[in-house]
């Protein structure tokens, strides 16, 4: 019985040395050649592990608009309009400046406006105690650019200074305030949440070759998310879970079944998996079958590159003999 990996050297040499033996080629090797092509395939289709931008942005987008950013007033009436929302600048400005100890007459000259409008915006704790009659029901001065500040939001800009400038440019002619508010309400009720980055090549593939129960929930959701968009990813997920139960399993025998299955669909990754299978037929099958492993000798090989990573540039070989041989198991 040899046990080795899928090299033709050995599988040569073993033939030469020992013609009668059974060839059982390594199950770690087999699965080993088998993640570089599932790598492969994700390698061709990159571009589809990114979830759509656009998608995303036209679901903030759609929540935005069906919301209801606007509370309703205790008299049922619209309390946002062109004329309110000044109405709401100016009382914010009045008594921003009575917190600092500016007179009324004062706050009349350096805003413009008359002493009995300062007084009554003064003497009102709340603006919205100001909007009755004629500036109530009336329509923002932001309605028509709400479409843009939506779009916006949802591709991942919050800023409210930087939104007024943009929508200035596309000729809004109101105050900052009415924007900042407007920001405020939109951060309140949809927080900005930054894209996911997007998976790389290396952690797709571990998905896919790694046991489904080994996999967090987000690992889990965000895989799901990728074969949906990617169908070739998602029969070659398919094929790898076949495997891994003909391989756990010691099903051998029904590997004829599942090289035609990968032959039927159009991976050429996994196509070149299977001629190299073709070509040490007989010791795949004997490794998917039996029992035998080289994983011992394996285990050995990664201890021994283990003391020699430790000693590199700072011992001889010599010392590296020694530690090798002390490190081997006693035999009695």
């Amino acid at each position: 019985m040899i046990c080795r990996d899928r090299s033709t050297a050995y599988a040569e040499a073993g033939r030469l040395g020992a013609p009668s033996a059974i060839h059982v080629a390594d199950r770690w090797h087999i699965w080993s050649n088998l993640t570089e092509a599932v790598e492969k395939t994700v390698v061709q289709h990159r571009a589809l592990l990114r979830e759509p931008r656009q998608s995303a942005t036209a679901q903030v987008i759609a929540a935005i608009e069906n919301a209801n950013l606007e509370p309703p007033s205790p008299s049922g009436l619209r309390t946002t309009g062109r004329l309110s929302d000044r109405v709401r600048e100016r009382h914010a400005d009045v008594h921003s400046l009575l917190d600092q100890g500016v007179g009324l007459r004062a706050i009349a000259r350096q805003l413009g406006l008359a002493r009995n409008t300062v007084r009554r915006f003064a003497f009102a704790a709340d603006p919205d105690e100001l909007l009755v009659g004629r500036w109530t029901g009336r329509a923002s001065i932001l309605d028509p650019y709400k479409p843009y500040l939506h779009q916006r939001w949802a591709e991942g800009c919050t800023v409210a200074r930087r939104l007024f400038e943009e929508v200035r440019e596309r000729g809004y002619a109101g105050g900052e305030n009415v924007v900042k508010k407007y920001v405020a309400k939109l951060r309140e009720s949809f927080p900005h949440n930054p894209p996911r980055k997007a998976p790389s090549v290396r952690n797709v593939t571990s998905w896919l070759t790694r046991h489904p129960d080994r996999l967090t929930d987000e690992q889990t959701q965000q895989l799901k998310a990728i074969l949906v968009r990617c169908p070739d990813l998602d029969r070659t997920a398919h094929h790898v879970r076949a495997f891994a139960e003909l391989m756990n399993n010691r099903q051998g025998k029904y590997l004829d079944q599942w090289i035609t299955g990968v032959k039927d669909d159009d991976l050429p990754a996994l196509h070149t998996f299977v001629t190299g299978l073709g070509q040490d037929l007989d010791a795949v099958v004997a490794g998917l079958t039996l029992k035998w492993s080289s994983g011992a000798v394996e285990s050995q090989n990664n201890k021994i590159k283990m003391l020699k990573r430790q000693m590199y540039g700072r011992a001889n070989f010599e010392l590296l003999r020694k530690r090798v041989l002390l490190s081997a198991p006693s035999r009695s």
